[in-house]
């Protein structure tokens, strides 16, 4: 077969193939282009799904009648002419093939009128058809009606689902078009049933779009981000841990406007999670990040939800860090004298964060009132028993000279954020009288959380200090285990693990991590190489790091079923306020809840 040119029809068929897959795919087309003629109130009505007819009027800029012929043509656009507008691109859509696609496999009405105009113009096109306007009625703005759906390319029309999955596709991407863009009212009508009514709103009130779509449960327990750097700017906000999911599908990020899917922001995101997310759950949020256009080419795929940065490090560690941090202090009580030296901690730079929603009682690190940190009790080196006992300090008996604390006179000087301990239950949970209520701990996960916290800090400024042991641990192992430790040695050392083979099926562990000294040896070893057998291949070298550190800080934390002094159980609430992501352990479980003085009292019925 010779060479030929296509047909124009055929060559917008085929178009039509990458650009529109479903209904959601025609609406999401003609919801940017109203967006891009500057829309203040979009209206969408919808039938059989969208399968049988898409409907999306506007009060935009409209079009005069020359234009209106103009846009149905291929590659023909106002929002981009040269080279340079495409390496600046600041609207929404700019190829200029959605409405020629979509005339190719639907019947395309479009009428239009400019605010300056005395009356509108209707195009009708659709396969092999040639549209021409003609006068027609119309408020200032645009209308565009999509009827039958592939009703031309029959074999296309076989992959549509049901009406109900359609139009659960329609309803997301309203929902996604809606977030990104709280100052333009939203009505969508399914089969003449009104779905959705959403008011325009200043920017000063966007959390009420927030709440409405995304649900009361996320906006309680959510921290409101605002940061920027290196020329780059991100708000939004981000779910707490304690609000994780078993699915993604609370998750939205706009870029300059536009919503995204992109890898390395999705990476970077679950990176910023990973050290407080339970196994197999998800974060919620809703993110905002600006750019210059300059530096991110949004021309790669036909849909447009992917992009690519011209400096895609920089985009990564930005998001990376401002999340951590955002998580990490979001609720922290104000910088306070290291336990080792005294002195203040290595100022970390956070990113501005509040909770305007989120109750005192929020599960997560709350937002209450900002109380003084108290004196901390006792002087203690270490804030557990386990702790005292490495510089000689029987867990019983407080340091000679000093005197145990005098709760009522910490009390009066002004109540910390988890207040002061009253009780431990069981060995296992740390009871606190709070301002406001009573907080309960759990010991373990909170001290593992604290171990942890030490050693990424140890670890990122000087590298893990290690303790010699008197006398080498002798390990039995299998020979894989043996050949893995052999092979992992370098690691092993950076986390502070000295290991040598002394034989086949033998190891001998020579020196810890000095803040694991009282630690079972031979117990953190089999951990740390069972943890390097499951991770093989499948992590980066840092992360195979953080995750060591995570199981290392298991072992170095109280164990259940110890008994704490009162002076140790209210340094534990101090060290708590001082360490980040401190409202879960390692592994994602929370490690403290709030009850408020109205929480106990519905629980007795009291004032009924």
């Amino acid at each position: 077969m010779s060479i030929r040119r296509l047909p124009p029809e055929l060559v917008n068929q085929i178009a039509a193939g990458e650009i529109i897959e479903r209904p959601a795919s025609v609406l999401k087309e003609l919801l940017e282009n109203a967006l891009d003629a500057g829309a203040g109130a979009i209206q969408v009505d919808i039938e059989a799904g969208g399968m049988r007819l898409i409907r999306v009027r506007d009060d935009g800029r409209g079009m005069a009648p020359a234009d209106l012929a103009l846009a149905v043509a291929s590659h023909a656009t106002s929002k981009i002419a040269a080279l340079d507008d495409l390496e600046h691109i600041a609207t929404l859509g700019f190829r200029g093939e959605a409405l020629p696609s979509i005339a190719s496999v639907a019947a395309l009405r479009i009428t239009s009128r400019p605010m300056d105009a005395d009356h509108g113009h209707r195009l009708e096109a659709g396969p092999a058809q040639a549209p021409v306007p003609v006068p027609a009625p119309h408020p200032p703005g645009t209308t565009v009606e999509v009827r039958d759906l592939f009703h031309s390319v029959p074999a296309r029309r076989k992959f549509l689902r049901t009406e109900r999955t359609e139009l659960r596709h329609v309803q997301e991407l309203l929902r996604r078009m809606a977030l990104g863009r709280p100052e333009v009212a939203f009505r969508l009508t399914h089969n003449g049933r009104e779905l959705l009514h959403l008011s325009a709103l200043p920017a000063e009130h966007s959390e009420q779009r927030v709440r409405e779509l995304m649900g009361r449960a996320f906006t309680e327990a959510a921290l409101h981000l605002d940061t920027e750097a290196a020329g780059l700017r991100l708000r939004g906000w981000i779910g707490l841990p304690t609000a994780s999911r078993g699915q993604p599908d609370l998750q939205y990020v706009y870029l300059n406007g536009r919503m995204i899917r992109d890898r390395l922001v999705t990476q970077a995101l679950r990176r910023a999670y990973a050290d407080v997310l339970f196994k197999d759950r998800f974060p919620a949020y809703l993110l905002h990040l600006q750019m210059d256009p300059a530096l991110v080419d949004v021309n790669v795929h036909p849909t447009k939800h992917e992009v690519r940065f011209r400096d895609g490090r920089l985009v990564f560690d930005f998001l990376h860090r401002q999340i951590t941090r955002a998580l990490a202090h979001g609720g922290a009580a104000p910088e306070a004298p290291s336990v080792e030296t005294g002195r203040p901690e290595a100022q970390v730079e956070s990113a501005p964060v509040s909770s305007p929603w989120r109750g005192d009682s929020g599960g997560g690190s709350g937002s209450g009132p900002d109380f003084p940190a108290a004196p901390r009790p006792g002087h203690l080196p270490l804030p557990v028993a386990e702790a005292r006992a490495i510089y000689g300090v029987p867990a019983d008996e407080t340091p000679a000279g000093e005197a145990g604390p005098d709760h009522e006179d910490v009390r009066d000087r002004g109540m910390p954020r988890l207040g002061h301990a009253v009780a431990q239950i069981h060995g296992v949970y740390v009871l606190a009288e709070s301002a406001t209520g009573l907080i309960l701990v759990d010991m373990h996960a909170a001290h593992e959380r604290i171990v942890y916290e030490r050693l990424k800090r140890q670890y990122a400024q000087e590298g893990i200090a290690r303790q010699p042991l008197l006398v080498p641990v002798a390990v039995a192992v299998t020979p894989a285990e043996a050949d893995l430790a052999e092979d992992s040695g370098a690691l092993l050392e950076a986390v502070g693990l000295e290991v040598d083979r002394a034989g086949p099926e033998q190891l001998r562990l020579r020196a810890v991590p000095a803040l694991l000294a009282r630690a079972d040896g031979e117990a953190l070893l089999r951990d740390v190489l069972a943890d390097l057998r499951a991770q093989a291949g499948t992590a980066a070298v840092e992360a195979r790091q953080q995750h060591l550190l995570a199981t290392m800080g298991c072992h170095g934390s109280v164990r259940a079923n110890r008994r704490l002094t009162p002076a140790e159980q209210d340094n534990l609430l101090r060290e708590m306020e001082r360490t980040p992501n401190i409202d879960q352990c390692n592994h994602g479980r929370p490690t403290w809840v709030a009850l408020e003085m109205a929480d106990l009292d519905r629980l007795f019925l009291r004032g009924r």
